[in-house]
């Protein structure tokens, strides 16, 4: 009986035994099933996608050059780190983000938002690091076992090899935003495109087109063999008017100092020069900019503002087109003389020459050369605010277009009408003693200045500034006719001349270059230094060049401006 019992519980433990058995078998034959039949493509649809990745191969952008085919911009090797969402799931790459930030120095939230943007099931790969240094290179291969997903790809990054040289004509790269991506959507993610000056204008052109590598890789994410490739097809390059010699010579004059420094060809418009003092790197922008280092960028002495397009009191150098006014008004003749004395008077209030005494009789040769504030005072009071306002916009004075450059503005010439819709003020006569030395309400840029000088040096046709070499002496960029009498032209030249002779510009006479032409300007400022200001033109007897230069509260313009516009015709003479 015993013996029974025992062979019936055997029996019974043998029975639940394989139950379990075919249960488990049961269990993992049905999920293969499922694997197999049901979710089979689904399935090895996966595994090819984690087998095989579309790897992003960034074109070079087209090199930007000066007007004789140096380089301003161009492209070095580089490595970038990028990351393949799907490789890890959400909370895994929580943990990898938290070891690429102690690598990379960027946060682990950013790092995550942009894989939340991208998607974590996206197949397509995310960039968080543009330029890697050696250092994270190496930590980033010594970790790869523990960082799936992560992976570095060879590329190229913008190079600009003279550092902040012309910073506000070249402008900076950055990532395309959600904007770009979405007006562009061909556009692969971590697509660079031009955020300022020439690398936005000319972006298209810039950019080129992205190339892939489809590659087929291991369990570790490392790449086994190519399985095909679209080329990269690099971008144009574009040449610039800009003269890299002259460009160094004024940023080396400029100093630093806040102010700005113009030079264009006479007879067509191209600019030679274009800088602006405190400048920028733009290379600082190839990688990734701390929201404490853009904030940093942004304040002090503002090296982001263009100071060559900000409008400034003109001062003495606006008497170029107080004399303009005077003489094509008809009211003047080229030989006509005018009385001049300490000051005059005008409703109880002085108004001074900056001498504080007077130059006898005198015409327009001199009145420019000793720069006499009561002849120009009478000039305008004759003409009125209209007619200089009319002439100064022809020579350029807001009018003048900013070539598509960042932050950018226009001359200001106001006349009666507008100082009652601006200001809701009438006009005195004492406004109109201040146009007509340039003070007061007058604004003009330092690019107006220089079309202005550029107009007069080349007989009075008002040139069109540029700075793509591909638009010089087109159509649209031919000058136009002023109408200005050639006795105007004559009588001013001579004037500007006398200045470098034997007036406030006569600095620039001392035997180093060949004879220039020139007006210096000293704007008063409220409170501070006044604005040191110089135009002017040479050769005097062949008109080649023309130059505008301001520094902000720097003095007298003979003291301050004058010597950069020396070593900009230093630069220029000397070459030739």
């Amino acid at each position: 009986m015993q013996n029974a019992v025992s062979r019936d519980n055997l029996t019974r433990r043998a029975l639940i035994f394989m139950f379990f058995i075919t249960a488990f078998m049961s269990a993992h034959l049905f999920r293969l099933t499922q694997l197999q039949l049901v979710e089979g493509a689904y399935n090895r649809q996966l595994a090819e996608q984690n087998r095989v990745r579309l790897v992003p191969i960034p074109a070079d952008r087209g090199n930007i050059t000066d007007r004789h085919g140096r380089l301003l911009a161009s492209n070095q090797l580089s490595r970038a780190v990028y990351l393949w969402p799907r490789q890890q799931t959400r909370e895994q790459w929580q943990a990898t983000a938290a070891r690429l930030e102690a690598i990379l120095d960027i946060p682990a939230a950013e790092i995550m938002g942009r894989l939340e943007q991208s998607g974590f099931d996206s197949p397509l790969p995310v960039r968080i690091s543009q330029q890697l240094d050696q250092t994270a290179f190496v930590a980033i291969a010594e970790q790869s076992a523990q960082l799936p997903g992560v992976e570095i790809v060879a590329g190229s990054v913008r190079y600009y090899p003279h550092r902040s040289l012309a910073s506000h004509v070249l402008g900076y790269i950055g990532e395309a935003s959600e904007a770009d991506m979405a007006a562009n959507p061909d556009y692969p993610n971590g697509m660079i495109v031009g955020q300022m000056g020439i690398e936005r204008i000319a972006n298209a052109q810039l950019e080129g087109v992205w190339g892939s590598r489809l590659v087929e890789v291991d369990a570790r994410g490392r790449e086994s063999r190519i399985l095909g490739s679209n080329p990269t097809v690099g971008g144009n390059p574009i040449q610039l008017t800009l003269d890299l010699e002259l460009q160094q010579a004024a940023e080396r004059a400029l100093n630093g100092r806040r102010g700005a420094v113009v030079a264009l060809d006479v007879k067509t418009g191209a600019v030679l020069v274009l800088a602006s003092g405190p400048s920028f790197d733009p290379s600082i922008f190839t990688r990734r900019v701390t929201q404490a280092e853009w904030q940093r960028l942004q304040e002090g002495d503002q090296p982001f503002l263009n100071r060559a397009l900000q409008t400034y009191p003109p001062g003495s150098t606006f008497k170029v087109v107080t004399a303009t006014a005077g003489m094509e008004s008809g009211h003047f003749s080229p030989n006509s003389t005018i009385g001049t004395s300490a000051f005059i008077s005008l409703g109880g209030i002085q108004f001074w020459e900056h001498s504080k005494h007077g130059y006898g009789a005198i015409g327009f040769r001199k009145a420019l050369a000793v720069s006499s504030n009561t002849f120009f005072y009478q000039i305008g009071l004759r003409v009125g605010p209209e007619a200089i306002s009319k002439w100064g916009r022809l020579l350029g004075i807001g009018t003048t277009s900013n070539m598509g450059l960042d932050g950018g503005s226009h001359g200001l010439l106001p006349t009666p009408q507008d100082k009652e819709e601006l200001y809701g003020e009438p006009w005195y006569g004492g406004d109109t003693v201040s146009m007509s030395i340039g003070q007061g309400v007058v604004q003009v840029t330092p690019l107006e200045l220089a079309v202005m000088a550029s107009t007069i040096a080349n007989g009075g046709q008002r040139v069109h500034p540029h700075l793509l070499a591909s638009e010089t002496n087109t159509p649209a960029m031919q000058p136009e006719a002023t109408g200005i009498k050639p006795g105007t032209i004559n009588a001013i030249r001579s004037g500007m001349t006398a200045a470098v002779q034997e007036g406030t510009a006569r600095r620039l006479n001392d035997g180093s270059i060949p004879l220039t032409a020139g007006k210096t300007g000293t704007a008063e400022v409220v409170g501070r230094k006044p604005h040191a200001l110089f135009v002017g033109y040479g050769p005097a007897s062949d008109p080649q060049i023309a130059i505008a230069v301001i520094v902000e509260n720097g003095g007298y313009g003979g003291v301050a401006a004058l010597p950069i516009a020396h070593e900009i015709y230093k630069a220029y003479f000397d070459r030739d």
